[in-house]
């Protein structure tokens, strides 16, 4: 298996994603190791000379209170914000949390013991996970979820298999491990892996849908893209008419929507992807923690606000939002006789029967259900702590509503491509060569070829197993949508 070693500085997300997997093992760099080691010298030193957060002082608004020095202090404070409630994450995503967390560690600013590092760093090469809870985050610093990780590392909860290592956290290592969003992080990277995923089988599955419905390949020439070259459009472009060359002849001077503004709908979809990897790949090699230690000093500051992330989060719902509802546009397309020349609702069998109708009732159940989650968490507002923490990002709430949009998005994009497939079977002679037959004849073998009316339901949920692998036709590496699988 390939190990990872992280440094605190190079991590990438699909790297990130390979560790939570369990794909790749994971090792600390010694010299990492060494410079936790040293910054956590750097902050017993500070914190004997003065006053420094957490260290020696409360939290919150009990900041200006001084603390007693003893070593049940720090699990004292782990212990009240153990708040431990909520769905439980998987083992994949509190993982990937774990990998977050270990890798900002290592970058030296936490002032966390190396022996609490190295414990962290153990548990992970072990495949062990904790049992961590999603709720108590807003965006500035996930302390609930992270207290849990915390207490489970020093033994006064359980690893979800029993397995994994317990060590002692001392007096000054409680604040430092439990400042950061790890959760959140590990939380967005996971589905920004979704999202590139889905962007990648949804060019395919529109492709399909355009070859059905006979389209107009002008909308795709790379002269007109070139004339307002908005990031990844002339890529996209160029892509689908790579795609969809050799199809029939068009039967339409100008497609519908569905078909003809794909690429100015996808591309800034892309763009926002590819900057949401760019905040996350910043977050999970930033040194975060407050206070931060630094080589000549201890400094208190605000780094925990999260505003970059929250931003980039709301950006890619909203760039993604409108390829799924031109997804539902196409569908809509390939119910109309007028525009395949087929039956309409793609039907077969008696006069009145029904075909794929209530695919669409499905897919704007779909899309209804995504809109409503689609208030910017950024746009929040609140006053905790007894008033003393005024503002917050809520990225939190922006990584959970994107993992929600790409956990329905797969069955809206299958309704298309049942659909198109169903169309390019009844009549072949619209399939081309080349990539977009071997998506077809994929996805063929997954769908029932009976054109009966009948249950739908097996069908969308093979259908929208088959997305991954139906993306990975095609190379989306100069779009920067390639796999991390």
């Amino acid at each position: 298996m390939q190990v990872e070693r992280l440094d605190g500085r190079s991590l990438t997300v699909a790297a990130l994603l390979a560790i939570a997997s369990g794909r790749c093992g994971v090792e600390a760099d010694p010299a990492a190791l060494r410079r936790v080691e040293g910054r956590h010298a750097r902050l017993q030193q500070a914190r004997a000379h003065g006053a420094v957060y957490g260290a020696n002082t409360g939290v919150g608004a009990n900041r200006h209170e001084r603390t007693a020095d003893d070593e049940e202090r720090g699990l004292r404070l782990l212990r009240s914000h153990c708040a431990a409630v909520g769905p439980l994450e998987d083992d994949i995503t509190a993982r990937a949390m774990m990998a977050v967390r270990l890798n900002q560690i290592l970058a030296g600013g936490s002032g966390v013991s190396r022996q609490v590092a190295e414990a962290l760093a153990a548990a992970l090469h072990d495949g062990a996970a904790p049992v961590i809870h999603s709720w108590g985050a807003i965006g500035t610093g996930d302390l609930a979820a992270l207290a849990e990780l915390s207490l489970t590392l020093a033994g006064e909860r359980p690893w979800r298999d029993g397995k994994g290592p317990v060590t002692t956290f001392g007096a000054t290592d409680a604040l430092p491990m439990i400042s950061s969003s790890a959760l959140t992080v590990a939380t967005a990277a996971l589905a920004l892996d979704r999202v590139q995923s889905q962007l990648r089988a949804s060019v395919v599955v529109a492709a399909l849908s355009f070859l059905a419905l006979r389209g107009n390949p002008e909308a795709y020439d790379v002269t007109v893209h070139r004339n307002r070259p908005h990031p990844g459009q002339v890529e996209v472009a160029r892509l689908l008419s790579r795609l969809v060359a050799g199809g029939v002849a068009p039967v339409r001077i100008q497609d519908p929507f569905g078909l003809r503004v794909l690429p100015q709908v996808t591309a800034p979809a892309i763009h926002a992807a590819r900057t949401l990897d760019d905040a996350i790949t910043a977050e999970i090699n930033a040194a975060v923690e407050n206070p931060l230690v630094t080589p000549d000093g201890v400094r208190h500051h605000g780094q925990f606000h999260t505003a970059t992330l929250a931003s980039q989060l709301d950006a890619a719902r909203g760039a993604f939002l409108p390829v799924l509802s031109l997804s539902t546009a196409r569908l809509g397309l390939l119910m109309r006789p007028d525009l395949t020349g087929l039956r309409a609702f793609l039907a077969a069998g008696p006069p009145g029967s029904s075909g794929l109708m209530i695919s669409e009732y499905v897919v704007q159940d779909l899309l209804t259900e995504i809109r409503v989650g689609m208030t910017p968490t950024a746009a929040g507002t609140l006053s905790i702590s007894l008033g003393l923490e005024e503002h917050a990002s809520f990225a939190t709430q922006g990584a959970r509503s994107l993992r929600t949009m790409t956990q329905l998005a797969p069955t809206l994009l299958a309704a298309e491509l049942m659909a198109a497939v169903r169309a390019l079977r009844m009549a072949p002679g619209r399939l081309t060569a080349g990539p977009l037959r071997d998506a077809f004849e994929l996805a063929s073998e997954a769908i029932d070829e009976s054109e009966e009316d009948r249950p739908l339901g097996a069908d969308l949920e093979r259908a929208a197993d088959l997305l991954p692998r139906l993306g990975a036709v095609l190379d989306y590496s100069s779009m920067g949508l390639s796999s991390s699988a």
